[in-house]
């Protein structure tokens, strides 16, 4: 029996039995979906991380040199932590060390930051993301305004009153107004509004609109900070290899700096994108691991229900395959046939699968700030996963169908 043949008896008795189809779909098409829909969220929260988070909350070839890591899985004990918070603090003061000793052409900057209250008469107060900043900040960042300008040199060394907002704060707190000139009160100071930021947009839900920007050397950096001490200190190197060189460079310095004697580990953390993303290398075999586990069980479930729906199917033909024996059918006919048969229903059900899986992949991106991505080879190896599962459950019920003595088979009503 030609191939083609074989599918299209296959989906002559899917159109008969349509209860019967169903049934023995579901099991493959709740596995796939599933595997779509996990593998989709894996693909786009590395996607995002990789190209997003990476490039707008740590920026391009640069590393920050903090006093420990934010960006990560955290301290792997509480000992470890409470190591964490006996380390020295990092200062406005370890600017000039850290810029003598970065290559020539490197972007450096100070960034303190907090959630503080802000209000203006025209709304109610808010928190904003306050940050007190000073040096290359907003090259680094790759900040442009969208409206306004950024402050200059010289009003960051002054400590103007001054500071640079984002878009979602420019609307809550100055709806349907130019805040131009316009004052923000923030910890009840005022501060005047010289510049919007393009819009940002967000990292896993988090707004990267709604900062406020003002100069290190402004009333801000005494309620980002109290204590004195920096969040850290940015530097971006011209190139990756001269970023390996400077990172080297400034932990010379520091150690120096901190009378650490060669045996002892670093009491300080440089940030990168690869260290904060090694993390998420961790959460996505995790997520696969986890995630794949319940479609696996689908797929097992729905390759014996295959198994037990096609003996049944076995069981009620056996008149008609006495009757193809009898007119010349090969047991390899007869075994080709439930085999197809078996691999079509669990293809079906894994085309089906693959459906509901993008559709939930996606409605989940909708719902939550976690992203997707279909993987086209996920596709493929959905489909190909419901084929194989389909002919290695057919092949006992085929094999049984091809064995029987058509004169037995032609008695069985």
């Amino acid at each position: 029996m030609p191939f083609i043949e074989a599918v299209r008896l296959a989906l002559a008795q899917i159109r008969v039995q349509k209860l019967k189809s169903f049934f023995t779909l579901l099991g493959v098409t709740i596995g796939v979906m599933f595997l779509i829909a996990v593998i989709s969220i894996v693909q786009g929260m590395s996607s995002y991380m990789e190209n997003d988070f990476a490039a707008k909350m740590l920026g391009v070839n640069t590393f920050t040199l903090r006093r420990f890591p934010w960006f990560g899985d955290g301290a792997q004990s509480e000992a470890e932590w409470r190591q964490w918070v006996r380390r020295p603090r990092i200062y406005h003061s370890d600017l000039p060390l850290v810029t003598r000793a970065v290559p020539l052409g490197s972007r450096i900057a100070v960034e303190s930051q907090e959630f503080l209250i802000a209000a203006t008469q025209w709304a109610r107060p808010k928190q904003v993301e306050a940050h007190a900043v000073d040096g290359d900040y907003f090259a680094i960042k790759k900040y442009d305004v969208a409206s306004g300008r950024l402050f200059t040199n010289q009003e960051a060394d002054l400590g103007a009153p001054i500071v640079v907002i984002g878009d979602e704060v420019a609307k809550y707190f100055f709806p349907n107004l130019n805040p131009i000139g316009r004052d923000l009160r923030i910890k009840g100071i005022p501060y005047r509004v010289i510049g919007i930021l393009e819009k940002q947009g967000s990292v896993f839900g988090l707004s990267l609109d709604r900062v406020a920007i003002a100069p290190y050397n402004s009333p801000m950096h005494r309620f980002t900070n109290p204590r004195g001490d920096v969040d850290g200190i940015m530097v971006q190197a011209p190139t990756p290899n001269e970023m390996d060189e400077a990172m080297e460079s400034v932990r010379e310095v520091m150690r120096g700096k901190r009378n650490m004697r060669p045996s002892e580990s670093d009491n300080f953390f440089m940030e990168t994108s690869a260290s904060a993303l090694a993390f998420m290398d961790k959460l996505k075999t995790i997520m696969t691991t986890a995630g794949t586990a319940f479609p696996a069980i689908g797929l097992i479930v729905g390759g014996l229900v295959i198994m037990n729906i096609m003996l049944v199917a076995v069981a009620e033909r056996t008149h008609e395959i006495g009757i193809r024996k009898s007119l010349g059918a090969r047991r390899r006919d007869i075994l080709r046939q439930f085999l197809v048969e078996a691999a079509t229903l669990s293809t079906m059900g894994a085309i089906v699968g693959i459906i509901l899986g993008i559709v939930l992949a996606k409605g989940i991106s909708m719902a939550t700030p976690l992203p997707a991505k279909v993987a086209p080879w996920s596709i493929v190896l959905a489909t190909l996963l419901g084929t194989v599962v389909g002919v290695v459950s057919g092949v006992y019920p085929a094999k049984r169908a091809a064995g029987l003595d058509p004169i037995a088979a032609l008695r069985k009503e």
